[in-house]
């Protein structure tokens, strides 16, 4: 994610965030499909919570992750019987994700974020599941989680 308003960002660096953020990731299943077709695998993509509501200064990355969510939906509808599709929608994480940030897209010190080992759990949930069922989307985040709904 580069944050800023959509004059400010370079077309070339907007273009690189929905690349890696949504093409890659169907890249990523595309290649991986035929193996888990037959052995009747299963997908985890991951969006976030600005994949289902948009913020200012998120042009790029909420286009994105809004794409991810349609692609996880369509895709599970595709690949239903044959290949569990679980959407990720994770809400802010105490990561690195926000070091290389200008100061005003940095969550404050007293920002409600996530443990990252509580989204892979919630993951290993969903992995987990017994054959015939499925978990379809999953929103984790911290309890008080400010950037959902």
């Amino acid at each position: 994610d580069v944050p800023g308003r959509l004059a400010d960002v370079p077309g070339e660096t907007w273009d690189r965030v929905v690349t890696v953020d949504l093409l890659a990731t169907a890249a990523v299943v595309r290649a991986a499909l035929p193996f888990l077709e037959s052995s009747r695998g299963s997908i985890v993509t991951v969006a976030s919570t600005l994949g289902v509501k948009a913020v200012s200064d998120a042009t790029a990355y909420c286009a994105a992750k809004f794409g991810v969510v349609g692609f996880t939906r369509a895709l599970a509808a595709e690949l239903a019987g044959t290949v569990n599709v679980t959407l990720l929608i994770p809400g802010g994480m105490r990561t690195a994700f926000f070091d290389d940030r200008d100061p005003q897209y940095r969550p404050g010190p007293d920002a409600n974020l996530n443990d990252p080992a509580d989204t892979a759990a919630a993951v290993m949930f969903a992995l987990t599941q017994p054959p015939g069922c499925a978990v379809r989307e999953m929103i984790v985040c911290a309890e008080q989680e400010t950037s959902y709904p």
